[in-house]
């Protein structure tokens, strides 16, 4: 499939398992959730109600660690029916801060690709979640200096990334998105007449996932971020 970015003049890229590793700390903590509440329900069952509560307290707490931590308090006390002790309280909040000072760990290519893009296109960040632990995880990565500029949004839907495009004065078909989930990265883009690359990581949150997800000819899927440096070369030969 081919699609044509010679109009391109501006990318955006995904933070969060796009540049590096996010979503693997958070299974992790599930599992520990789990093993934390083991004597109230099996772990299936300890990972469905944790996840209908993150669902449910969205719109409260948005994206991010924070939340997190929130919803599992929250799951542990409606599981063990008040009964949970403050010990594991106190080390469900110990999940949570570890998972805010873990080092970030570049995804393979990350640099290669930032560099040599920043050279040739205005590149951007944007991503959702907490704003402060966003700006920890940047300022960790070595990153910033890639970016003309950052966002931090609260959601990724397509009035979201319109209203971002119109602040920024960027004409949405010179704009390529470049990012891990169909659902936040890829698609809204798309609806609203701008390219999109899919760059999956091997952990999806469910939140994140999207039924049939089969490459159509409206974005391009690469195995790997390395992928995006080829094809945005070949472009630049065509031209």
């Amino acid at each position: 499939m081919e699609i044509n970015y010679k109009d391109i003049k501006i990318i955006g890229f995904d933070a969060d398992d796009t540049l590096w590793v996010n979503e693997t700390y958070f299974r992790d903590a599930e599992h520990e959730f789990a093993k934390l509440l083991s004597s109230y329900e099996t772990e299936n069952k300890i990972d469905q109600e944790l996840f209908k509560m993150e669902m449910q307290n969205l719109e409260t707490y948005g994206y991010g660690i924070k939340g997190f931590m929130l919803s599992m308090i929250e799951s542990a006390i409606d599981l063990s029916n008040n009964k949970v002790n403050n010990a594991t309280i106190s080390k469900i909040l110990n999940l949570g801060k570890e998972m805010i000072n873990k080092p970030v760990e570049l995804l393979d290519g990350v640099e290669e690709v930032l560099q040599a893009l920043s050279q040739k296109y205005r590149v951007i960040l944007l991503t959702k979640g907490d704003l402060l632990d966003q700006e920890r995880k940047l300022e960790k990565s070595g990153l910033s200096k890639y970016f003309h500029h950052i966002e931090v949004l609260s959601d990724k839907k397509e009035e979201n990334y319109k209203n971002l495009l119109d602040h920024l004065e960027i004409d949405v078909k010179e704009f390529l998105m470049i990012g891990n989930s169909l659902k936040s990265d890829v698609l809204p883009l798309v609806n609203i007449g701008a390219k999109a690359i899919h760059v999956p990581f091997h952990t999806t949150w469910a939140h994140e996932m999207v039924k049939n997800e089969e490459d159509n000819d409206t974005y391009i899927k690469v195995e790997k971020i390395k992928d995006v440096l080829q094809l945005m070369e070949m472009e630049e030969e065509h031209r």
